[in-house]
């Protein structure tokens, strides 16, 4: 069955456990991909928003359905950890560290590669990169020629959803809605992942605690990394922590 046709039949809610086997909804997602639609995806977390991250009328198509600024940045998700590095720089980081964390329900931050689309993030310096604990996405990811470019699937300000209803008035400016169900019980499943900044050299900074906050900053005092809050707290002022506030207070 076509692209077209399967969608048009499904009313553009998919249903992952009824479709079929795993590979025929990652290539009808890695289709609608490569067409420039902008997908509804389960994640690990939270339903998501995704496009390819180097189409531009895509990237601009997701501004719009997410009522997002481009002064608000937007993830990227690749589907293995070697493909981080055709993103972003990651060179400074000790061996084995994106192992640890990955995949896994966190967003790292680092400076963005050269080849990343400009459109994307224009007025910042970095990117937040994710592999996420959920096949479908991984799979997805691999199939495409570049990263995706992945944001919750709600508009701007409003809560993250855990089904695809919650989301039901985005329908109509999606491709198409990938359903997996319901992704979770908790109400803390809804802060999504927990967002680091890995840009400076033997340093982490917390910018959004998620799901996974005490697990995250754990692995990264294992490597040696040092809380750039604390540091302040110190009077040790760096790069990364002088606009740090506190996880916790934010």
């Amino acid at each position: 069955m076509s692209v077209k046709k399967l969608v048009s039949s499904m009313s553009k809610v998919i249903s992952l456990p009824l479709l079929g086997p795993t590979r025929e909804s990652v290539s009808c997602a890695a289709q609608l991909i490569s067409l420039g639609h902008v997908l509804a995806v389960p994640t690990d977390t939270v339903y998501g928003l995704a496009c390819d991250a180097q189409n531009a009328a895509a990237v601009s198509q997701l501004y719009a359905i997410k009522g997002r600024t481009q002064d608000n940045p937007i993830s990227i998700c690749v589907g293995r950890i070697e493909a981080v590095e055709m993103w972003a720089e990651v060179g400074h980081l000790p061996p084995a560290i994106l192992d640890s964390l990955l995949p896994g329900p966190v967003t790292l931050v680092f400076k963005r590669s050269g080849r990343l689309n400009p459109l994307l993030n224009p007025h910042s310096s970095k990117v937040g990169v994710r592999i996420p604990e959920s096949k479908f996405i991984r799979d997805l990811a691999n199939c495409s020629v570049s990263a995706l470019a992945l944001t919750s699937a709600n508009t701007s300000g409003q809560t993250s959803s855990l089904e695809v209803s919650e989301f039901r008035h985005l329908w109509h400016m999606l491709g198409a809605v990938f359903d997996a169900g319901k992704l979770g019980e908790l109400r803390e499943q809804r802060q999504g992942s927990t967002v680091v900044d890995l840009s400076v050299p033997r340093r982490f900074s917390v910018l959004r605690p998620g799901v996974a906050y005490a697990n995250t900053t754990k692995i990264l005092e294992n490597f040696g990394l040092v809380d750039a809050y604390k540091l302040r707290e110190v009077g040790i002022c760096d790069t990364v922590s002088q606009d740090v506030k506190h996880p916790r207070r934010q």
